[in-house]
């Protein structure tokens, strides 16, 4: 997964909540437009869009952009620096068998995951589906057994540690049929485990998920009107023929694509942009 475009109404506030709280590094600042991520690698896009409002609660949209951190203490240190800076943004966490997870929610409402994945050798699949579950998560506990004298110094100061990517995205959709059939029949994903039809896990090359869809918010919902909120989800793939061969496949579907020479961007059915680029 690349970089995840938000559309926001307060870029600075935006930035200080993904820079001294996440502690992901200012990488660009052009006007109204903000880049933050680690190293070389972009996580979050943030542009202003002061003449947007937010959309309602039912929407289709974002669920959350989910951060993958490459250590417990890397993560304990970006969890450590929310709490202290952004105290009321935390919604919850979870153990989830492949991963462990804390969940909040940004000054705009937008979902964030920070999270590690456990080793592939712990992972359990049955008939190609991923085994995963809830599990109660305790982040004092946690904090108290990963957060290292470096990463609490590290939090305090805002910098983090280690490295970071956009590990997975998880959207609210209108009905998890439609989502099956675009997200997999036409662009090509996996299934990696079902709920019913409340939530679609998707990957591609054998993760436990690099997409994902719920409706437990959005049963229902139509297509998104221009709001405040996801502005684009990326995706790179291997190399150009993978790019051309998707190319070819949306136009069997009869999706509507705009191809640059580099990227092949196209709307899902709740009208989520997504944007496909190979790898540099």
């Amino acid at each position: 997964m690349g970089a995840v475009t938000l559309k926001v109404g307060d870029l600075d506030a935006m930035i200080r909540y993904y820079r001294d709280g996440v502690t992901l590094e200012l990488l660009g600042h052009d006007g109204p437009v903000a880049v933050l991520g680690r190293g070389t690698t972009p996580i979050v896009i943030l542009e202003f869009a002061p003449e947007l409002r937010h959309a309602g609660p039912r929407s289709a949209g974002l669920f959350h952009t989910a951060i993958l951190f490459d250590s417990r203490e890397a993560l304990a240190a970006a969890v450590y620096s929310v709490a202290l800076k952004y105290p009321g943004t935390f919604t919850g966490s979870s153990d989830h068998l492949v991963s462990e997870a804390f969940y909040f929610s940004d000054p705009e409402g937008n979902g964030v995951e920070l999270y590690v994945d456990r080793d592939r050798s712990q992972w359990s699949w049955t008939h190609g589906q991923i085994e995963m579950a809830t599990m109660f998560l305790d982040p004092n506990r946690y904090l108290t057994e990963h957060l290292t004298q470096l990463a609490a110094d590290a939090a305090t100061a805002g910098t983090g540690l280690g490295d970071a990517i956009v590990g997975h995205v998880h959207l609210s959709v209108g009905d998890i049929p439609s989502a099956r059939e675009f997200y997999v029949d036409r662009l090509g994903f996996e299934t990696t485990t079902m709920y019913g039809s409340q939530a679609l896990f998707v990957s591609a090359g054998g993760y436990h998920h690099h997409m994902a869809m719920n409706t437990w918010n959005s049963a229902g919902a139509g297509r998104r009107g221009p709001a405040l909120g996801l502005g684009k989800v990326e995706i790179v793939v291997p190399g150009a023929d993978d790019l051309g061969d998707l190319g070819e496949r949306m136009s069997h579907y009869g999706v509507a694509t705009r191809d640059d020479g580099r990227t092949l961007a196209f709307d899902d059915p709740w009208a989520n942009l997504i944007e496909v680029r190979a790898a540099d």
